[in-house]
């Protein structure tokens, strides 16, 4: 198989869809494989260094696209990308269709085949290609929500950690999932007061094990999460449906309950955001204020630490692009069910249910395990 790496072109994309390393075990495996010049260089990742492992290096995305059987990569293809697609062509990369009916209509109109990160599902229930990214973005809102606290970034002017006689801030966090467990793990160790909700008791029985004394943790219904909005100096959303649109939990009317300069941070806005008055913003125009609440929305918050986020990504992603490209995308799907349940559209339909039921479009079932 044809296997091509284009340089991402999403604005402020600095990760790449496949690690040197990748190059070499794909060749040795007997597939071809080509890297677009300069795809690396965000995350640290020199031509050379790919030409030394096999990669034949290609000027432009034009060839590429024409060439490859399968695309890797990591953004969801953007508009000059989708004109190069073709029918049958293979991409594996992050799509997040639920948040995006015009993406959806473009690619079923390609015939291409997206078989989602964010989807491939194991066993046990897990999302091995989104988990690593989460981790990313958990750690990463801390930070974020940090640094807009600050009364120059129109926020409160709170250190999260507070100094002695003065309180921390106060951090809710909606969702204990990957996202919500590492940013409450990065917020305790700054010395705040945190708040985890979930409606996941078990998933909450077992974060008051784990984590320290400062991480209480409540169960979510919408008294709750008002409760802990009023409280709040930053509030990091972190709720996920796999393949569907993020449920909205805080609404229009609840900045309101809010106080002046506290921070919203939604790491859920890839998947339509679970704050009702959220919009994708980018890291070079990061936030918005909303009520005297400054939003933080970016949608690739892991692309901007590029070399990390290359190599957690490339970590977990290189086993199923070798898998796919040996066996062909039918045959792997039929011998490995996470490669399955990622095929989000394939032959101009929509093989996902929770994206067809977000669109309300026709549903094929055909790779449903």
């Amino acid at each position: 198989m044809i296997v091509g790496v284009p340089k991402e072109i999403k604005r402020d994309e600095y990760r790449v869809g496949l690690l040197p390393v990748g190059v070499e075990e794909l060749c040795r495996a007997g597939h071809q494989v080509l890297v677009e010049s300069g795809a690396g260089l965000g995350s640290g990742l020199a031509d050379h260094e790919y030409l030394e492992h096999g990669a034949q290096m290609v000027a432009g995305p034009d060839d590429l696209y024409a060439r490859a059987d399968m695309i890797v990569k990591v953004k969801e293809p953007q508009p000059a990308e989708i004109l190069l697609l073709r029918e049958g062509q293979i991409l594996f990369a992050y799509f997040h269709f639920a948040a995006d009916r015009g993406l959806t209509e473009a690619l079923l109109q390609t015939g291409a085949t997206a078989v989602a990160y964010e989807t491939l599902r194991d066993e046990r229930g897990h999302l091995p290609l989104l988990t690593p990214m989460s981790e990313v973005a958990g750690r990463m809102s801390i930070q974020e929500g940090a640094k807009y606290l600050e009364r120059p970034q129109m926020g409160r002017g709170i250190l999260l950690g507070g100094v002695p006689g003065v309180q921390p801030a106060h951090i809710a966090i909606l969702g204990g999932g990957v996202v919500g467990s590492n940013a409450a793990k990065v917020a305790a160790g700054f010395g705040a007061s945190i708040t985890v909700l979930d409606v996941d008791l078990d998933r909450l029985r077992y974060l008051d094990d784990v984590m320290p004394p400062n991480v209480t943790t409540l169960f979510s219904d919408r008294h709750t999460i008002r409760q802990e909005l009023a409280r709040a100096d930053l509030v990091i959303g972190s709720v996920l449906v796999p393949g569907a649109k993020a449920p909205q939990l805080v609404e229009p009317a609840d900045l309101k309950l809010m106080k002046p300069g506290s921070v919203i941070i939604d790491v859920a806005i890839d998947q339509g955001g679970c704050v009702a008055t959220s919009r994708p913003t980018t890291h070079s125009d990061p936030t918005f204020v909303v009520d005297d609440v400054v939003h933080y929305c970016v949608t690739n918050m892991p692309g901007a630490v590029g070399r990390t986020s290359t190599f957690a990504l490339c970590n977990v992603t290189l086993p199923w692009a070798l898998r796919i490209a040996g066996h062909g995308l039918l045959a792997a799907a039929e011998e490995f069910p996470p490669v399955a349940r990622a095929i989000n559209t394939f032959q101009g339909e929509v093989t996902n249910r929770a994206v067809a039921e977000t669109f309300r479009m026709s549903y094929n079932p055909r790779f449903e395990t």
